[in-house]
Formats: structure tokens, sequence, C-alpha cells
């Protein structure tokens, strides 16, 4: 861990990293909507789970039943556009995956262990997808306009074959996210 884990209180998430080729290709998408605030490439992945603050021992914990993980490694593709929520007022951009399957099965698994340590993770139903932008009073006409201009988006298929449990200290500019921890998947 980058930090002292027995004076600090870190908010944690476990996420999927995605290869440099396809964070520049996310940072294309930026644009076209006023207020919007656009991740920059090293903010950009894939969230299986928030965790918020984790003490020093549960995260060692943590670190050590996930070093556990059975899980296949995968293809994912990077395809269509969206936004949260759906109705009513937005407040991201986001572009989904073709198949879902796997990256559920990761969710699962991964959320057994996180809750077999007791270990509180947020609870919404998982819908798996990058965000590429936060957004302040955009209007939902605005966003939507960027969400059907972008339906048909899609990237080179690349292989997952690692979990990544980051720390996130909130500055300024938005979030800074810290790799703590890695853990391979197994070959298919």
């Amino acid at each position: 861990p980058t930090f002292d884990l027995d004076r600090t209180v870190p908010r944690l998430f476990l996420g999927l990293d995605l290869p440099d080729p396809i964070d520049f290709d996310l940072q294309l998408l930026a644009g076209g909507v006023p207020g919007a605030r656009w991740q920059q490439a090293d903010q950009l992945h894939l969230t299986l789970h928030f965790l918020d603050e984790v003490d020093g021992g549960s995260m060692r914990r943590l670190i050590a039943a996930l070093g556990e993980l059975q899980a296949p490694a995968f293809t994912m593709q990077l395809r269509g556009a969206g936004m949260f929520p759906p109705r009513g007022q937005p407040r991201t951009l986001w572009v989904g995956i073709a198949e879902a399957d796997p990256v559920r099965l990761l969710h699962q698994r991964s959320a057994r262990i996180i809750d077999d340590l007791g270990i509180d993770r947020e609870h919404r139903k998982f819908q798996p997808h990058v965000t590429v932008a936060r957004l302040g009073r955009t209007s939902s006409r605005e966003a939507m306009a960027w969400v059907t201009g972008h339906m048909l988006y899609s990237c080179e298929p690349f292989v997952v074959d690692r979990v990544l449990l980051y720390s996130s200290v909130l500055a300024s500019k938005g979030a800074r996210y810290q790799v703590e921890a890695e853990f391979l998947l197994d070959s298919p």
C-alpha cells in the first residue's frame, strides 16, 4: 500500500484497468456537452465494487483474501453509450460493454469474498460500464444528444487478466487513483 495502514483509512474500490490505447480512444469521445467534467486517461476504469473507507487491518485481510480469487481471464469490448440516471437530471455519461457475463461473474465472486470479510460495499444493482464524464448542470437533452451520437461506439477487444484494488483521494481536479494491489485472473 502507498500509505500507512495503521493511520490512514483510504477510500477503496475494486476495478478493471483499461489498456492505454482504449484510454486514448475514450478520450476522443470527450466534448460537446456543456458542464461535463471528462475523465482523464488515468481515471478510466470499470468499477466492480465501491468499498469506501476501510481500516488497515481489514485492508490487509482483503488483499490476502482477494489473492485467492478464482475467475478466468476474458476478452472484453466496450460498446454503446448511456447516462445515469436514464431519466431525470443526468449525473454521468458512460460507455458499456458488449458481453457482460464474464464481468458479472467476476463481480459476484469478488462480492462473496468482500461480504465474507464483513467489509461494507455499495449494493446498487451492478451495471458494468466505464464512466467517461461527470455532469453538473447539464440538461438531459444535451446529455441524450451525446448518448445518441455515441450509441454505436465500440473499441477493439482486449484481454482482462487482472483485478486491481485502488485507493481514491479527492483532489481539486477530481479523484486521484492509486493501485494498491493487483490480482491475476486464471489463464483461460
